[in-house]
């Protein structure tokens, strides 16, 4: 672990897992500690995980002002954070709403980028968003599971804004609703920040035109995953996502909803390995 200060002195920390060349990683939530990142299915086995702990998460601290949770306000923790790492470039990760601070890093700092993966990452740095159509697709894709009744008429509730306490919808967000699946939904409020969670997307947060116009000019290569199953994002809109970059692919992970490491570890190591590994 180290610890470093943000431009305006808030202390953050960041998690080192596993030896390679290093990968900053970037988790979602919004706003939830890096430990539910684990270590990524394995990846930890071939590249140095440094897993950041946005600024009121995990082991940071609560930064003065909450304005700064905004993800756009967050952009020079990642700079300072290379900073730290004293990379002139670097790989970077970053899930779900970590995409977002991920892209408006990348519009800020195209420089700084070699390579970059987004996993499950709607976007909404770009403009896009998943709606509630989106969600109810991919739950009818689960009929079949014997849990479905039950946590499709939560999932329901959840969408309506008004969703019970026992949250079945999880089910929804991984591919296998086993016991490694449930133990990791449990840990969601706990390892969240509520308060920086409603703050992270407000009004000013990402600029769509603006990004998509800085990104149309980055280099580094892309990599979107998305899992097959999952309702936030779609595949489709993973693929609408990587038409903004010039250098960008896309996997679809079978099987997998919203945390594809926890799904099939072995398909998607395999696919980042072999991406960050790709001769430029």
């Amino acid at each position: 672990m180290i610890t470093f200060a943000a431009p305006d002195g808030t202390e953050l920390v960041c998690h080192i897992r596993g030896s390679g060349p290093p990968l900053v990683c970037l988790p979602g939530g919004p706003m939830r500690a890096s430990a539910y990142l684990g270590d990524l299915g394995g990846l930890s086995a071939h590249r140095t995980l440094h897993l950041l702990d946005l600024r009121g998460t995990g082991g940071s601290a609560a930064p003065a002002d909450a304005a700064t949770y905004r993800c756009d306000r967050q952009v020079d923790d990642v700079e300072a954070l290379r900073a730290r790492l004293g990379l002139d470039r670097m790989d970077v990760l970053a899930h779900s709403a970590g995409g977002d601070l991920a892209a408006r890093y990348a519009a800020a700092h195209p420089g700084r980028i070699d390579r970059m993966v987004l996993v499950t990452s709607a976007q909404r740095a770009l403009g896009l968003r998943a709606g509630i159509e989106d969600r109810r697709e991919a739950a009818r894709l689960r009929a079949h599971e014997p849990w479905f009744e039950a946590a499709n008429a939560e999932y329901e509730k959840m969408l309506a804004g008004r969703a019970d306490a026992d949250y079945l919808y999880d089910a929804f967000f991984y591919g296998r609703w086993d016991a490694r699946a449930q133990a990791h939904a449990a840990l969601t409020d706990e390892q969240t920040n509520e308060e920086a969670e409603a703050l992270y997307f407000s009004e000013g947060a990402c600029d769509p035109p603006a990004t998509r116009a800085a990104l149309s000019r980055l280099t580094a290569p892309v990599l979107l995953l998305a899992g097959e199953l999952d309702g936030g994002p779609r595949p489709a809109l993973v693929h609408r996502a990587a038409a903004h970059y010039p250098h960008a692919r896309v996997v679809v992970q079978p099987g997998a909803a919203h945390y594809p490491w926890l799904d099939d570890p072995e398909f998607f190591t395999s696919r980042v390995r072999r991406f960050l590994a790709a001769p430029r």
